[in-house]
């Protein structure tokens, strides 16, 4: 699918909900749909296109001005510092009556200031429309994905190659060159700060790396992701320094059959909550559900959590062509935890099993 596409799509939706146009300020939405990745932006796209075709107008300050031109080459171009009130003014002037604003992400203040420019237009909440779009991935979506997972397991493997996991090193030493590795492998930097976690502090579930000397004996729960072309992956994966508890072994291999019920589930048409329910009936089941307190998993892309969520409360349904995680864990405080997690892609309806992208193994490695 290409960038144009995606505004096609979008503009069926508008049509939908009965909007002339909408004004797109969420930057990660700017960029999906129109290619630019500067700080400053704004878009307004019209219903209605004109004789050229793929009509939209990006905003932006005098800094992108070139970039602008070679991100977004079939884009008018507004330069303005105050892109967003730039833009309902030019929407005003283009009779534009019903304009779709994104109020999941406009502060009341950043609305005021549409107000006081908008004379005749009603500003009209459109929460969610772009994000709907961008749950489910394009091919070209999904490559550079596959890329971000494959940079993620090749820097992981590197590190447990070389013995950079051993006892005598910091939680943040480890955390430092595994991102190193991950720019070795072609990221442009980590999806987020990698979590490494040692002993007790692998029960904490987004624990922040530490000076804590990994020792002997402990639980080490490694989340990580590398960032490619501005997609995410995310992985976790849970290794035992020698020598091994029996209870170790136990929580481990209660995690790994809860996250293979997970990743089983992950059928288009299933919802959400019933996704999540496959992976933690396994760990409730054992005794441990008050021990598993989070979400099952969630969308990856553009941002390192996006829609869909994946969790016991969640609406709707898996859609074919969505990038999630499924990542269980059980967390014992004073003692250790264990999570794994994978990014999947969901498969079609034809073919439901879903697309493994972070392939380091899971079987539990006692280094």
């Amino acid at each position: 699918m290409t960038i144009s596409h995606r505004r096609h799509i979008l503009r069926r939706q508008l049509a939908a909900a009965e909007l002339d146009a909408i004004l797109v300020t969420d930057l990660v939405n700017v960029r999906y749909l129109s290619g630019f990745t500067g700080s400053n932006a704004a878009l307004l796209i019209p219903i209605d296109q004109d004789n050229d075709g793929d009509t939209f107008v990006l905003a932006t300050d005098g800094r992108y001005r070139t970039q602008a031109a070679q991100q977004a080459p079939d884009a008018q171009i507004v330069i303005e510092r105050a892109c967003a009130p730039q833009l309902v003014r030019a929407a005003e002037a283009a009779g534009v009556k019903r304009l779709g604003f994104e109020s999941h992400v406009m502060t009341v203040d950043a609305h005021a200031a549409l107000q006081r420019v908008s004379g005749d237009i009603e500003l009209v909440r459109a929460p969610g429309m772009v994000e709907s779009l961008r749950e489910v991935k394009d091919a070209g979506e999904i490559a550079i994905l596959r890329l971000a997972c494959e940079a993620a397991d090749a820097a992981l493997k590197d590190l447990i190659e070389s013995g950079g996991l051993r006892a005598g090193r910091t939680e943040k030493e480890v955390g430092r060159e595994l991102e190193a590795r991950m720019l070795d492998h072609g990221a442009d930097g980590p999806s987020f700060e990698t979590i490494v976690a040692t002993g007790a502090n692998s029960a904490i579930p987004h624990h922040r790396p530490t000076d804590a000397v990994l020792a002997a004996g402990d639980f080490v729960k490694i989340d990580f992701g590398a960032l490619v072309e501005g997609y995410h992956s995310d992985m976790t994966r849970t290794f035992v320094l020698a020598p091994v508890a029996q209870w170790q072994r136990d929580i481990y291999d209660l995690v790994a059959t809860s996250q293979r019920a997970g990743r089983e589930a992950l059928v288009p048409g299933t919802t959400l909550s019933a996704v999540d329910r496959a992976s933690r009936q396994v760990i409730t089941d054992a005794g441990y559900g008050e021990q598993f307190s989070h979400g099952l998993g969630h969308g990856v892309g553009l941002q390192i959590h996006e829609a869909p969520g994946i969790n016991s409360a969640a609406a709707g349904t898996l859609l074919a062509g969505s990038v999630v995680t499924v990542e269980p864990g059980v967390y014992l405080p004073g003692r250790g935890g264990v999570r794994i997690e994978d990014t999947l892609v969901v498969g079609s309806d034809t073919t439901h099993t879903p697309e493994l992208l972070t392939r380091f193994p899971k079987e539990l490695a006692i280094l």
